[in-house]
């Protein structure tokens, strides 16, 4: 057998025995994905479209992050009242018909209370997506169907990104209308294609009859494990934030050439993630994947620290080792914070660890800017390398009761 039959067939292997519903689900993310352009260019829009300061746009893409944070545990919560299908259809077309709305207003508070608005319908989707998959994955697949879904959310992302500067650079407004009429679209495409489940509210209650169900802050376990990932992830958000500045001003890498380095993430994990679970997938327990995935995230925050060589093929290997770690990391993370919950509690759990996401976005940003301006990028990766080396040692103890 050749190697390009081998490579053919590895692949074949990993993505199949998923089930319908998962496709289906993967296949709505990569489309509400594919139109989420307007957040990213909000800044730009701001200030070059409406004219505003700089701080005006810090000031809205803070109040997206808050509103976010708020639409993350209210999706969780009534992902467990009514369902994950209603949850989906109903924040995707809201938070649609609200973009739309969006790119008509130019009064600057009424856009602050929109940002809110959007950001929480647009964020209550996602815990709704996650319990749905966890729902949906069969017995033994549960970390590759996340790992599909990821894939979409990451094809989906470079596509939309993509997209969006060509129609900024033609007319910002553009952005938003493109976005609300994408998302409207990926949530009645759940309405068609996901089967609805009969009675779902009646059904829970009755299994729920005589049964204590553990709320998610009631697991000592699990809020430990989120804290910690909470700290893993604003780590993992600065290399998307600051360092693409840091490319810039230190290492005089031109735009073009930082778009390239940091779009070699998304096309490692499309090519090789699904492959790499499906072989690893149930041979270890996910802390130890985990653990290994943060290593690999730590060193590559070391890279950006070597003083001599060429900053091209530095920021290359730095996105490499990060990438690796993600692969590793990501989808067994979402594996562990599924393990700990039922079909009860579901949009609870995933609410929080999609919360750990929401200030993770807020606090991360800030705080690694600050630090860079005040001490120097060195000191930065610094402090993001013993952090995920701490990280990594602490994930050890996280051993499921």
């Amino acid at each position: 057998m050749s190697i390009i039959q081998t490579v053919a067939g590895n692949y074949k292997k990993s993505f199949s025995g998923l089930s319908r519903e998962t496709w289906i689900l993967s296949i709505v993310m990569l489309i509400n994905r594919s139109g989420y352009m307007a957040v990213p260019f909000m800044g730009l829009y701001v200030t070059q479209s409406l004219h505003r300061s700089a701080s005006d746009a810090g000031f809205i893409i803070t109040l997206f992050g808050v509103g976010s944070i708020m639409g993350s545990a209210a999706g969780g919560k009534l992902t467990d009242m009514i369902g994950f299908r209603p949850v989906q259809i109903f924040s995707a077309v809201i938070a649609g018909i609200f973009f739309l709305f969006f790119a008509s207003i130019t009064h600057f508070h009424t856009l602050c209370i929109l940002a809110v608005v959007i950001s929480f319908f647009a964020e209550a989707f996602r815990p709704a997506n996650f319990a749905a998959i966890a729902a949906y994955a069969k017995p033994g697949l549960e970390t590759r169907s996340y790992s599909l879904n990821r894939l979409a959310t990451n094809i989906g992302w470079a596509f939309g990104v993509s997209m969006g500067g060509l129609i900024a650079s033609y007319d910002y407004r553009l952005l938003f209308y493109v976005d609300g009429t994408v998302s409207i679209f990926a949530g009645l495409s759940i309405l068609i294609f996901l089967p609805k489940i009969k009675a779902y509210r009646k059904t829970i209650k009755e299994k729920v009859k005589g049964i204590v169900v553990r709320k998610p802050w009631q697991d000592g376990l699990f809020i430990r494990f989120l804290l910690l990932s909470m700290i893993f992830i604003i780590c993992f958000f600065l290399m998307f934030r600051v360092v693409p500045v840091f490319f810039k001003e230190s290492w005089k890498i031109d735009e073009f050439m930082i778009g390239l380095i940091l779009g070699l993430n998304g096309v490692i994990i499309a090519l090789f993630e699904m492959v790499m679970v499906h072989k690893i997938e149930g041979k270890k327990s996910p802390v130890f994947f985990i653990t290994v995935g943060v290593l690999f995230i730590a060193a590559s925050f070391l890279v950006l620290m070597i003083p001599f060589g060429s900053p091209v093929l530095l920021g290359t290997l730095c996105i490499v080792f990060f990438t690796v770690g993600e692969m590793f990391a990501l989808p067994f993370v979402n594996t562990f914070v599924m393990s700990r919950a039922n079909e009860f509690n579901r949009g609870q759990y995933a609410a929080g660890y999609m919360l750990v996401w929401s200030v993770a976005q807020v606090v991360g940003p800030t705080a690694g800017f600050y630090i860079a301006e005040h001490q120097g990028y060195n000191v930065l990766w610094l402090i993001l390398s013993a952090l995920l080396l701490a990280c990594a040692y602490l994930y050890k103890f996280m051993k499921t009761e």
